[in-house]
């Protein structure tokens, strides 16, 4: 009895997996079917093979038989949809066609997936597909006015003078390698440049007061920012055409237009910058107080440095919002065919609403004009979303 306890190894608990180890030192297959004895009653148990461990389903990348069955499914739905909808039905309709291919696609998706996966799976194969689906929807919308717009566009913009001249002396049917949009691309740049020059220390300093400093009206400030915020863009321009243009007599001008730009881009970039300052961490304020600073030391030299991409990001996406709008300078915005970058004299036109006037004059060669135009006024938007999505990048992730 001593001599069989002395032979038994003490260092090797009950574990399956220990004896899945000791059979395979000594040199017998994993495959094969295992059996540990149990010191208390010396009855013979099976241990669980090295197949019976569930292994986790890789969530990052998706599988080949994933991807098979995305392939297939489409493939018989959209046969079968239109076996059964164009001709055994006799419908018509491209709606109702891609309607009837989406609901057939998740039904048999479903089904190839039930034959070799169980319920949860199931269920995460068709929530990605729809979630997949309503993607597409969007990437679709998208890339469709992105195409139209730039396939419309085209007949103007690849002549060099629609970017370098203005439309002075240049009548709406005139062929489109004469006039240009130069004075309206300029009047764009000034009239935002000056609306972020009013905007972006009121609507910094704004989300500063919320942020940091608080006080009685801070609820007041929130309010009214958010207001602001949902504010019919048109409404902008009415307060500024009657402050400036009726009670103080100005004329129409690039500035009139600035200011109700500002009017709109302020509330933009105080309710961005406020999330973007709340972000910051609570304990950098805290280390900065106890090493001696003033408040405002610590909001100018740690909050704000720590949040200066997040700001600049706020600050374009309130730009590319303003950068846009049509709606105030139909009413405080005048119409001129030549350069203007005097914005306090004259009327200077602007892209939005050079669009607006190519499109009213129904003339073939002013329309093709307008869609250039809007094309131009796309990118320029297209460009500095894409610059936002650079600056709000975590630095981390790209670590």
């Amino acid at each position: 009895m001593t001599a069989l306890q002395d032979s038994e190894d003490p260092a090797i608990p009950d574990d399956p997996t220990t004896g899945l180890a000791r059979v395979a030192e000594g040199g017998s297959s994993v495959d094969e079917p295992l059996t540990e004895t149990a010191h208390d009653i010396g009855e013979q148990r099976p241990v669980a093979s090295a197949e019976s461990v569930d292994v986790p389903r890789p969530l990052g990348r998706r599988t080949t038989d994933e991807i098979a069955s995305v392939i297939g499914s489409a493939a018989a739905s959209l046969a079968l949809v239109w076996v059964l909808y164009e001709h055994v039905l006799l419908w018509s309709g491209a709606l109702g066609f891609v309607v009837a291919w989406w609901i057939t696609y998740l039904a048999i998706y479903v089904a190839v997936s039930a034959m070799s996966h169980r319920g949860p799976i199931i269920r995460d194969r068709l929530a990605a597909a729809i979630v997949h689906s309503g993607a597409a929807v969007v990437a679709f919308a998208l890339g469709s006015v992105l195409i139209y717009t730039f396939i419309e566009g085209w007949p103007a913009l690849h002549h060099a003078n629609f970017f370098t001249h203005d439309m002075a002396g240049v009548q709406p049917n005139d062929p489109l390698d004469r006039g240009g949009i130069a004075h309206a691309l300029v009047g764009t740049a000034i009239q935002v440049g000056i609306a972020t020059a009013i905007a972006l220390p009121l609507g910094l300093g704004t989300a500063v007061y919320l942020s940091e400093v608080g006080g009685r009206g801070k609820t007041v400030v929130r309010t009214v920012i958010e207001a602001m915020t949902a504010l019919p863009d048109i409404l902008a321009g009415l307060f500024v055409y009657v402050v400036l243009l009726i009670k103080l007599g100005q004329e129409k001008n690039g500035l009139a237009v600035a200011i109700a730009l500002a009017v709109t881009m302020t509330p933009v970039v105080a309710r961005s910058a406020e999330v973007v300052l709340r972000v910051v961490p609570s304990g950098l304020r805290e280390a900065s107080l106890a090493l001696g600073a003033s408040k405002w030391q610590t909001v100018w030299r740690v909050v704000l440095p720590t949040a200066r991409a997040g700001t600049a990001t706020s600050l374009i996406l309130g730009v590319a919002r303003v950068a846009g709008e049509t709606a105030p300078l139909l009413i405080v915005s005048g119409a001129n065919t030549f350069f203007n970058d005097n914005p306090f004299n004259e009327p200077m036109n602007s892209l939005p609403f050079f669009t607006f006037l190519a499109w009213k004059s129904q003339e073939p060669h002013y329309v093709q004009r307008g869609w250039g135009a809007a094309a131009v006024l796309l990118a320029a938007v297209l460009v500095l979303f894409v610059i936002t999505r650079i600056l709000a990048r975590d630095k981390a992730a790209k670590r």
